[in-house]
């Protein structure tokens, strides 16, 4: 980490490539040990983090500013894909379990962080193929049908299609209904889906192959190569992790940025193992392997 901030203080490229996002500073997150070790999500404004275990067990508020932890919930899986409200005032996360016939399911419960209240938005269900959040809108697609929830007062709300994963395909659900979209082909499997800011295009990675980003409607593909764990920092700028391991553990990985017309720039460099980019308000958070949280602080 000294090398990437030592290029930063010389105003030296991390990458070498293009600049995409202007790097200011690395700053590592001294989250207490017996909290959690890996970052779960960043609020909107990005004033805190969620935390979780290795397994995503449980969810803990940190509060950037102050240090202050919160516990969130102790739920098992609510760590994998925890989505916070636009007014950073909810959080939607899975509550997974095993039934008596051995079989996985999980609910879709959201936590208010003022009341503390609890509320379940979706019964406990084997078929929760994904769920987003848009501005104060809670939108869960289980068994092929999409449901929505009001986060707040206000009115729920969806201006976007939503993408999910059902038995490794990727899914598209346009006013209530929900197709098979998979713009490669279903011969391939498909992870992290998620559409663009302003709900025009769709970004997904592809086992074996990388990350694509096409229209809504499946045409204009473009290949954006080995940008794991992609997020889209903004409608044109997408962040992800290249990471490589020997089969046991993982020997390196690096953050990168990529835009639209092809430009790549690597954000990190070797002194630390960075992986799962998570972008918001001007900072990138992402967590090491060894349980380690930083945040990545853009001009």
């Amino acid at each position: 980490m000294r090398k990437v901030l030592l290029a930063l203080a010389l105003g030296v490229s991390v990458s070498g490539m293009a600049q995409l996002l202007n790097v200011g500073s690395i700053e590592k997150v001294n989250i207490p040990e017996n909290k959690a070790n890996k970052v779960a999500a960043i609020s909107p404004d990005g004033s805190y983090l969620l935390v979780t275990t290795d397994y995503n067990k449980g969810l803990t508020k940190y509060d950037l500013a102050t240090g202050q932890t919160t516990v969130v919930t102790d739920a098992a899986g609510a760590g994998y894909d925890a989505k916070i409200s636009s007014d950073g005032q909810t959080v939607v996360y899975r509550e997974k379990s095993t039934d008596k016939k051995h079989l996985q399911r999980a609910v879709l419960a959201s936590k208010n962080m003022a009341t503390g209240e609890r509320k379940e938005l979706v019964k406990s269900t084997r078929n929760l193929q994904g769920f987003t959040v848009e501005g104060k809108t809670a939108i869960a697609v289980n068994k092929g049908k999409m449901s929505k929830k009001a986060l707040s007062s206000e009115k729920a709300q969806v201006s976007a299609p939503v993408l999910s994963i059902d038995k490794l395909q990727l899914m598209i659900t346009e006013n209530g209904k929900t197709r098979v979209f998979s713009p490669l082909g279903t011969q391939y499997r498909y992870i992290w889906p998620s559409v663009s800011p302003d709900g025009q295009k769709a970004l997904f990675f592809v086992s074996g192959k990388g990350a694509y980003v096409c229209n809504i409607d499946g045409t204009g593909l473009q290949e954006l190569g080995t940008v794991r764990a992609p997020k889209w920092f903004s409608d044109n700028i997408i962040v992800g992790m290249n990471d490589k391991d020997n089969g046991e553990v993982y020997t390196s990985s690096e953050i990168v940025a990529v835009d639209l017309q092809g430009n790549r720039q690597v954000l990190t460099d070797d002194s630390v193992i960075a992986m799962y980019p998570l972008p918001a308000a001007e900072k990138i958070a992402f967590s090491t392997p060894t349980g380690e949280a930083y945040i990545i602080n853009l001009k």
